[in-house]
């Protein structure tokens, strides 16, 4: 149970503080509402591009970094197709550093055409490392456009083309920045041996002056029910073919989502989940597999991938995991079993409660999602769940009309050197 205190200012920055005696450090977590989602279908990447800038200083911090270093913290961010979240870790004695440069940062961010060229050119590079020149870089500029055809999800974080980021204007991106990054469209998490009364007099000490901003309504477009199964092939040079079948999962809070989740975990959760004790360990048609859902606000997708074993084909790799899918659908799991995924869910969620950190990221992130509060009810979420929900959604999860499939192949020169 992670105990709260929520504030609201008048320019709508949301405010939650949680008193924890079990550390020395306070952490600050701003969490703005905007991810790749938010981005205009022709300059891509600009939230990504913003975890960058949002670090080139400020009107009374030209050096970020070296003012949190000098209070003897640290800092990081990371962006998602949601949300984009800042980070701060201080000691107690100089927590308050952390609030001033993140409301100068956030009011008064240097935005010129130096910044820009800099970072810009820092976001193309790790486009062309991690996307263009690193094997299965790309596959979610694939896995995008197939399985959303109306979302913005389609969209990857680091953006749809490289052009996007290198043709962008100082105009572009002061744009982007006054319709996202402002009060009304935040929520400041703090964790830390604080008091709550005196802790927020010090965020209206930072933040209240601040004006409040104009973000666009979000009103995306959702995506249809996928009724016939969809198929993609793509060659690369890399060392194995690749699978990857995809199916639409449920949002974020929507209740199938745990279902969803737990379903993962049976798949792939270790040495024992399923596929990897079936086809990796006993029949070694794949070297490796995984399987994990994406998780976003809105629908989601459900991603089984793995690399195929050298002289196994697309048609067994296919054969059989439908084969272990299907036993799901049949065969309610074990209550062994069950009692075993309970029992690592419990571990995980209770983990995360002990750390500073994940704490603040958690309830800034739940906030946004609409109710902070929400992360207390996240294990009885998963408690709740029972063994026949889990093969009913299975069921009506796993069908070949609402798989997409991609093969990621070798290119032929490739795959006959590999051979020989």
């Amino acid at each position: 149970m992670i105990n709260f205190h929520k504030y609201h200012l008048e320019n709508g920055l949301r405010i939650i503080i949680h008193p924890d005696v079990s550390t020395p450090f306070v952490s600050i977590c701003v969490t703005y509402a905007v991810g790749t989602r938010d981005e205009n279908p022709q300059r891509t990447g600009f939230a990504h591009l913003f975890e960058h800038l949002m670090f080139g200083g400020s009107k009374h911090a030209p050096d970020f970094d070296q003012h949190i270093q000098n209070a003897g913290g640290e800092n990081n961010a990371f962006t998602n197709q949601d949300i984009t979240v800042y980070y701060d870790q201080l000691p107690l004695d100089n927590w308050e550093i952390g609030l001033w440069l993140e409301s100068d940062r956030m009011q008064n961010l240097l935005l010129n055409q130096k910044a820009l060229d800099v970072q810009r050119k820092v976001v193309v590079e790790e486009f062309k490392e991690t996307c263009l020149n690193q094997p299965y870089g790309d596959i979610w500029h694939h896995i995008g456009p197939l399985l959303y055809k109306q979302h913005p999800y389609q969209v990857p974080t680091i953006g749809a083309k490289i052009e996007h980021i290198q043709e962008a204007e100082l105009s572009d991106v002061q744009h982007f920045f006054d319709r996202f990054y402002c009060p009304n469209n935040a929520v400041v998490s703090i964790c830390g041996n604080l008091d709550p009364d005196e802790a927020v007099l010090q965020v209206r000490k930072w933040f209240e002056d601040l004006p409040a901003g104009n973000p666009p309504k979000k009103d995306f477009p959702q995506e249809k029910e996928q009724t016939t199964e969809r198929f993609l092939e793509v060659e690369a040079e890399v060392s194995l073919n690749a699978l990857f079948m995809i199916f639409h999962s449920a949002h974020r809070l929507d209740p199938n989502y745990y279902l969803d989740d737990m379903l993962t975990n049976i798949l792939a959760e270790g040495e024992a989940s399923l596929l990897f004790k079936k086809l990796v360990k006993q029949t070694q048609l794949f070297g490796e597999i995984d399987a994990y859902i994406t998780g976003t606000i809105d629908q989601g997708l459900l991603v089984i991938e793995g690399k195929l074993s050298e002289e196994t084909t697309y048609e067994e790799a296919e054969a059989a995991v439908w084969e272990q899918l299907q036993s799901l659908q049949e065969n309610c799991i074990s209550a062994d079993q069950f009692q075993k995924l309970q029992n690592h869910v419990e571990h995980n969620l209770e983990f995360g409660e002990t750390n500073s950190l994940h704490k603040a990221i958690n309830l800034g992130y739940y906030e946004i999602l609409g109710d902070a509060n929400w992360v207390n009810e996240e294990k009885n979420n998963y408690l709740n769940i029972t063994p026949e929900a889990i093969r009913q959604r299975a069921q009506n999860l796993f069908q070949r009309t609402k798989c997409s499939r991609i093969h990621y192949k070798m290119k032929e020169e490739n795959s006959n050197s590999t051979k020989n």
